[in-house]
């Protein structure tokens, strides 16, 4: 008899039981309600390391908005592709869309939409492309100036949200890829549609940088967000995420058998997802799953993790910088700092400081306090030491 695998490693895929967020989502559900009944609250910016499941909350959370009737749109920031103005313009034409305002029938209605067409003219070519009937008004959102001009579409979102007694909530990910511009833009839109006592709001994932960031582009960004970090799962929670998925075809785990997985993975939800598919392919048929059975997928896992997992992340550093990678591998315990990175490097920390900094932009370094280093993927050195013990071994 077949018996599909219960585990779902991948990008943002939602996992058969989702351990561990439970406190998020209820925290999450009272925006999501507060919302609804047309009241304004502050947004929220999930974040963490690659691999803890911010999509996966995201998306789980987004579900839950649906269900309560708001209105949502979903968008990945990207490195390189669709600008965010064009994504802005295509997004909020669905969530007009969502608030039933084609009938044109609202003389706010007509006026959201005008201000629409005005901005996606002025900011869109080829991108979007949704037919607007009414005419744009123009001199509002078409200014040239982003600040200006996504404002005055979030009011016009907003004011429409309100008057249909139905929230917004719009849903960015990977939000530390947004240019210094957008993101500044959105900031401002944001805090004008809080004045005004609108019930739009975001709801945003990224890595652990974008704190950083944040409080740049603006100062009353801590004021405008809360800042929410998801981590690893405690051992409680990472076992139910391993166990449940099995129980639900009814397999089982013995508590030395959790408790290895747990060890490996040190409680990272896309790592059990990940070692979970590999037990359940070798070693389905013995139930309950054994000690014996986790240690011997573990060579496959581990493979499986650096082809699909870390490799990528290695293959986007330069020469250079996987040397100051290295460096922090050869640092021993992680964080380090740049100082004990550039003695390793024989050179001096001005030297490696741009090194330091384009390894940050790309992703795959953060620092977790001032001064310190590590890096934004999990177990990122033990790969490093499994795969290129020559280049750490050379001085």
């Amino acid at each position: 008899m077949f018996i599909p695998n219960p585990y779902r490693p991948g990008a943002g895929i939602m996992p058969a039981y989702l351990a561990g967020r439970e406190t998020m989502m209820q925290n999450a559900d009272e925006i999501i309600q507060t919302v609804k009944y047309g009241f304004p609250i502050r947004s929220v910016i999930y974040y963490g390391l690659r691999g803890v499941g911010k999509t996966v909350l995201l998306n789980r959370l987004l579900d839950m908005a649906v269900t309560a009737d708001v209105s949502t749109e979903y968008i990945e920031i990207e490195e390189t592709g669709r600008s965010f103005r064009e994504e802005a313009a295509l997004h909020i034409y669905k969530l007009m869309e969502q608030l039933s305002l084609a009938r044109h029938a609202e003389s706010y209605a007509k006026r959201a939409l005008g201000i629409l067409k005005a901005f996606s003219l002025r900011y869109s070519s080829d991108g979007f492309s949704a037919e607007i009937s009414v005419d744009p008004l123009r001199g509002i959102s078409d200014t040239g100036n982003i600040n200006n001009d996504l404002t005055e579409l979030f009011l016009a979102l907003g004011k429409c949200a309100q008057e249909q007694r139905r929230g917004v909530i719009l849903f960015l990910d990977e939000i530390q890829y947004m240019k210094k511009e957008d993101m500044e833009a959105l900031f401002l839109a944001l805090h004008r549609v809080n004045q005004k006592g609108y019930p739009l709001v975001v709801i945003a994932a990224g890595l652990p940088k974008i704190i950083q960031i944040a409080g740049k582009v603006k100062s009353y960004a801590e004021r405008l967000f809360s800042y929410i970090p998801i981590g690893a799962l405690d051992e409680p929670a990472a076992y139910l995420a391993l166990t449940k998925p099995a129980e639900q075809v009814g397999f089982t785990y013995t508590d030395s058998a959790a408790q290895e997985v747990y060890r490996v993975t040190e409680g990272y939800p896309y790592f059990i997802q990940e070692y979970g598919k590999w037990i359940w392919q070798k070693h389905k048929d013995e139930n309950p799953i054994s000690i014996h059975a986790v240690k011997a997928a573990y060579p496959d896992f581990t493979n499986s993790l650096d082809k699909a997992f870390f490799r990528s992340r290695y293959a986007r550093a330069t020469h250079r910088e996987l040397e100051f990678m290295f460096a922090m591998v050869k640092c021993g315990k992680l964080p380090c700092t740049i100082a004990q990175v550039a003695k390793i490097m024989h050179t001096k920390v001005q030297s490696i400081s741009v090194l330091r900094a384009q390894l940050i932009y790309k992703g795959l370094v953060y620092d977790p306090a001032r001064g310190l280093l590590d890096f934004t993927v999990p177990q990122f050195d033990e790969y490093l030491k499994r795969t290129y013990s020559n280049a750490l071994s050379t001085d």
